[in-house]
């Protein structure tokens, strides 16, 4: 880290040297969120009206750029349990108070396709199902990282990265199971072919929790798979997305447990002009049936998958069968704004042994857009069978970016 920040300092120093050559772009995000979540078997709800506050600057001359990036979160109503406070009375709002340096990277992107970035960054690999930043927290996952990519869409390409430790959405005052960050070995790989039917990818993502106080290192794994991912206009304005994978995951590095279970997933979405919808199955397997024995995801982008509830950020010890639907409308220039969009998932949840409902969810979210600013509100509804407990929560959500 100290030596992408000297090399960023560098290249921002050059800039002065050279400023008809070094282009200087300054970023910025903010995001006001209230959160409310009701859930039975704890006696306080929670409300978090939460701040946070990105800014940015960027240089950049001719293949190389530099980007330094900081981040602040503030509560302004704290009833709530940040993982941090001490507040077990209330629900679990991930989203402590934090001051940090979010990103500090060194990047070289040639003409033919080489690209490589060292320093504290953003990994999205796929879907973020393996890998991802965790963006919708207000503390997003980052990764101290190199990562080499090369190739285009079509054709032969590779994405690798070695990242030595990873800093999490806990914050500053993260401890114990709750860390600042996480450090280890990691290694993720993806080597693909792109076609106009789609590209076809091979994975491997070694992730290394080398922290005793995170569960005695058991969410240690290697994780090796294919993934088929593409999509075919059918008509005017008419088109199908398609997703196939697979993948098998096993104990890795200091892992005590021993286990082998299979990760799949099919996945369908007809888009006809502002209309789409979406249908897949997902299978987190499970392998003993002993806690951490099914397969586990902990740098994932866990809003984006089995409900935003969160209710399977651990996949429980029978594993995890998502079926789910998506209904979203879009409308573009209506009025004054840019965009208003509406949408509708519903999941079934249950276990992948023995054949157990744990329960179902409803997602909704109203959204608009104009210029700069974003407002939505969102809203779960999970009510449980066999597994966790009632729950409903609502967000209420502005964005602005620079």
């Amino acid at each position: 880290m100290r030596r992408a920040l000297l090399c960023a300092t560098g290249l921002l120093a050059a800039g002065a040297a050279h400023a008809q050559e070094v282009k200087l772009t300054p970023s910025a995000d903010v995001r006001l969120r209230y959160e409310h979540v009701d859930q039975d078997g704890l006696p306080r709800d929670a409300d978090a009206v939460t701040l946070r506050v990105r800014p940015g600057l960027a240089a950049s001359w001719k293949g190389w750029s530099a980007l330094v990036e900081g981040e602040g979160v503030v509560a302004l109503a704290n009833g709530y349990n940040d993982g941090t406070n001490g507040k077990i009375r209330y629900p679990l709002v991930v989203d402590p108070e934090n001051i940090e340096l979010n990103r500090a990277q060194l990047r070289y992107a040639g003409k033919d396709g080489l690209a490589v970035t060292a320093g504290r960054q953003r990994l999205n690999f796929a879907d973020d199902r393996f890998v991802g930043n965790a963006p919708w927290r207000q503390s997003e996952q980052t990764f101290d990282a190199v990562r080499v990519q090369y190739g285009k869409p079509l054709g032969l390409n590779l994405d690798l990265a070695y990242s030595w430790d990873v800093r999490t959405i806990n914050g500053r005052n993260g401890a114990g199971a709750r860390p600042v960050s996480i450090g280890g070995d990691n290694v993720f790989a993806v080597l693909g072919y792109g076609t106009r039917a789609g590209t076809l990818s091979g994975f491997a993502y070694l992730v290394d929790q080398d922290l005793a106080a995170l569960q005695g290192f058991r969410l240690s794994s290697q994780t090796y798979g294919l993934r088929f991912a593409g999509r075919q206009a059918l008509a005017k304005d008419v088109s199908l997305g398609y997703v196939a994978s697979w993948a098998r995951q096993s104990d890795w590095h200091r892992n005590p447990n021993r286990y082998a279970a299979d990760y799949w997933l099919g996945e369908l979405n007809l888009a006809a002009k502002a209309l789409s919808l979406t249908t897949g199955y997902e299978v987190l397997g499970a392998g003993t049936g002993a806690a951490l024995t099914s397969v586990q995801t902990p740098l994932a982008s866990y809003f984006k998958f089995n409900g935003w509830a969160g209710k399977f950020g651990t996949t429980p010890p029978g594993g995890l069968r998502d079926l789910y639907a998506t209904l979203g409308y879009g409308w573009k220039k209506v009025g004054p704004l840019d965009a208003i969009t509406l949408g509708a998932t519903w999941h079934r949840f249950g276990s992948d042994r023995l054949d157990q409902h744990y329960g179902d969810e409803l997602d909704l979210i109203a959204g608009v857009k104009r210029g700069h600013y974003a407002l939505s509100a969102r809203y779960a509804r999970y009510r449980a069978d066999r597994f966790a407990t009632d729950t409903d929560k609502f967000w209420l959500q502005l964005d602005w970016s620079l």
